[in-house]
């Protein structure tokens, strides 16, 4: 029996297999049915240990992106909690009694409205770093403010849609529930350590370790080991590089690695591994070497991998050359300078891009249409069979108005954010900007429900605004990130108002606690980043590593190739990259053979086939390296295939808790790294942390990075 008709590669036996035991549902259900559903019942049904919580599963700049996780919080957070409710006098309003894991939940999902950095953050930093212009703290605040709230605003009206049908799982959500039962809810029920000590173990462990890659072996981060047996072979490096290079046989022994672009590994299912797997080796091993040693676009003129821009004689792009003083294109100086090149590395993962917003379009409504329709007509009828929303229904809903009220008032603050600052993106830009989120939010609200991976609207908003208003790059980026942040910050709250759905969290607690968190976290973002502009010597730069920026790097290189040059020139007629716009019309049609072969063989391997997933996943690189994808792939391979199915046991009761417990023990270390970094200005110089060739690059890997005349433009 499917979750949902047959929508989702996932059948029940499925679901249940992540359980501690199976019966355990059917537990609660038989005493739901015998208990009135009362509120001041409603702590007992929530307390039990058979609740259906872990039933659907068993459960800042830096190169490798370190996110400091609501883990990190989530972990501690506990002990402060308990401490203050010893000390604290008891009372109503400041300690009403034992810190509790509700209160827990609420601390954690406003933490996850925070711990990664804004996306306008991107914008303040490009203008200000690359641009020469500075916003200030008033247009930067509502900048961020904006962006966030127009997404939490968008929130509620999905929750019929996203939150409350069972099989919107959000895996994401299932580490932080499995360490909350950890940490509330301990059980003597298993033989071998408990979660809790389990836990204990494999953060010190992991604290300790990271040590090595974080702080006294670098090279560890990015192992390029095959390299190293003839460094002076520029085919061999830029094949096996894992720094600057594709990566191929190198390893890295950095968890940070593993998870920094594609999060951790052991919150994914296998097949959704696999397909990410698969599109990662057709496009970093077969494609790319392909397009390059034939020299298609003349690749060889330029490195193999990097997301640096160039003119045609492999020379980095110098964007001030071909802007006026308002940063806007000025053609005759493009005529004298240009044109723009970039690798067929960037170009080829631009086209995927292409093909993977296409297909999800196509695939939603393929595999996900009929659900969503009988979705709309439950939620108008106010059916719902799952007992998670069952026993939320003791509580006071959101009204959908309090949503509204956040959405238009941020859409109507935006206006202003747009016209008096220098930012030059008209009236109808915003308005089409909220627009395309309208349209994609619920289809790849599924995916990442399903899957926890959400495929990004980047490419489709540099896109359309690049077309739409050319010559204008801060514009551009403004555009997208009020197009694509809106989507990905109202499925962060949706993931949190799942999270809130699954702990059975009062509705009303959970919409406070996002809107304090979201508030606050824009003041942490804004002064964190003036903070370091104004104190990292060659912030962004290769030489103010590890605050190279890739991410805002690779922002910088989109707002130049789709603002200031613009989609005509870079992918029109008369551009060598035309071909990747047969990317849209192939990604569109691609899933409907493949649903169809699914359909006439219902049992084979062909349903699990998930396009949105190959191509959007992919499309995150750059700023990712190859080495991101392949020890992503390893690590899933080894915990949700191998170990879940060999040590079934082991997995049930330890897999979530271990990937907690490895993300917190690297953000701790890493916090206490900065710190002694920054207190005692010392690193160790040695071999093994980097820069010992004569190219300075940090794997000791010295050609990965240059081109076919051995020229390495992209290295100190």
């Amino acid at each position: 029996m499917s979750i949902t008709s047959n929508s989702l590669p996932i059948n029940r036996k499925e679901v249940y297999e992540y359980s501690e035991s199976a019966a355990s549902l059917e537990k609660v259900v038989s005493y739901f049915d015998k208990v009135r559903l009362e509120p001041e019942k409603l702590p007992e049904v929530v307390e039990l240990d058979d609740s259906p919580i872990e039933e659907v599963r068993a459960v800042v700049s830096k190169q490798n992106a370190l996110t400091l996780s609501p883990l990190v919080v989530q972990l501690l957070t506990f002990p402060l909690g308990k401490l203050l409710a010893r000390i604290i006098p008891k009372s109503f309003f400041f300690n009403p009694g034992p810190f509790n894991m509700k209160e827990h939940v609420l601390i954690t999902a406003m933490a996850n409205c925070s711990f990664s950095t804004a996306y306008a953050i991107d914008i303040i930093t490009i203008q200000r770093l690359f641009y020469n212009q500075n916003l200030g703290w008033g247009g930067g605040i509502l900048l961020i403010w904006t962006t966030q709230l127009i997404g939490f605003g968008m929130a509620g009206v999905l929750r019929p849609y996203l939150v409350y049908p069972s099989a919107m799982v959000w895996p994401s959500n299932l580490a932080n529930i499995s360490l909350f039962r950890s940490f509330h809810e301990p059980t003597n029920s298993w033989s071998g350590p408990s979660r809790i000590q389990w836990f204990s173990y494999c953060f010190g462990a992991m604290f300790i370790y990271y040590w090595l890659p974080g702080y006294f072996f670098q090279v560890l981060t990015f192992f390029s080991w095959i390299c190293w047996v003839n460094p002076t072979n520029r085919t061999l490096a830029q094949l096996t590089g894992a720094y600057n290079g594709l990566g191929m046989l190198s390893v890295s022994f950095d968890w940070a690695t593993i998870t920094s672009y594609l999060s951790s590994p052991l919150l994914v299912p296998f097949w959704a591994i696999a397909n990410i797997g698969a599109g990662f080796v057709f496009v970093a091993w077969i494609a790319v070497p392909l397009l390059y040693y034939t020299d298609v676009w003349d690749s060889q003129t330029f490195p193999i991998i990097t997301s640096a821009l160039f003119n045609k004689n492999g020379e980095l792009w110098n964007n001030t050359l071909v802007l006026n003083e308002k940063n806007v294109l000025d053609p005759v100086l493009y005529e004298q300078h240009g044109p723009l090149r970039m690798t067929s590395f960037f170009a080829f993962t631009y086209g995927i891009g292409f093909a993977g917003i296409a297909s999800i379009l196509t695939h939603t409504a393929l595999y996900h249409g009929r659900d969503i329709i009988t979705q709309f007509r439950n939620s108008r009828s106010k059916k719902n069979t799952d007992i998670h929303h069952k026993l939320m229904q003791s509580y006071d809903e959101v009204p959908h108005l309090w949503y509204i009220i956040v959405f238009f008032s941020s859409f109507c603050v935006s206006f202003a954010v747009i016209y008096c600052w220098p930012i030059y993106l008209p009236w109808w830009g915003l308005i089409l900007a909220i627009c395309i989120p309208v349209i994609f939010v619920l289809p790849i609200g599924i995916i990442q429900a399903v899957t926890n991976q959400q495929p990004g609207l980047n490419v489709l908003t540099e896109f359309i605004i690049g077309f739409a208003l050319p010559g204008h790059p801060i514009a551009n980026v403004t555009f997208k990130t009020y197009g694509y942040i809106s989507m990905t910050q109202c499925l962060t709250f949706i993931s949190d108002l799942k999270l809130g759905h699954y702990t059975k969290i009062p509705p009303r607690a959970m919409f406070w606690a996002q809107m304090t968190g979201t508030i606050i976290a824009g003041f942490i973002n804004l002064s964190t980043a003036t903070w370091l502009m104004d104190t990292v010597p060659h912030i962004c730069t290769p030489k103010g590593y590890p605050f190279t920026c890739p991410s805002a790097r690779t922002f910088y290189s989109a707002s130049v190739i789709w603002g200031a040059i613009g989609p005509q020139r870079m992918f029109g007629p008369e551009s060598p990259y035309n071909a990747m716009l047969w990317l849209f019309p192939i990604g569109l049609l691609l899933p409907i053979p493949f649903y169809l072969l699914s359909k006439k063989y219902p049992k084979s391997w062909i349903k699990h086939i998930h396009f949105p997933l190959m191509f959007n996943a992919t499309g995150m690189m750059p700023p990712a390296v190859p080495l991101n994808f392949s020890m992503w792939f390893s690590a899933g391979f080894v915990f949700m295939y191998w170990i879940r199915k060999h040590h079934h046991e082991w997995w049930v009761k330890y897999n979530y808790i271990t990937s907690a417990a490895f993300d917190s023990g690297v953000a701790i270390s890493a916090i206490v790294i900065f710190g002694v970094v920054a207190g005692f200005k010392y690193t160790p110089k040695w071999w093994g942390n980097g820069s010992y060739d004569y190219n300075g690059t940090f794997d000791n890997c010295p050609l990965a990075g240059a081109n076919a005349s051995d020229v390495c433009a992209i290295c100190h």
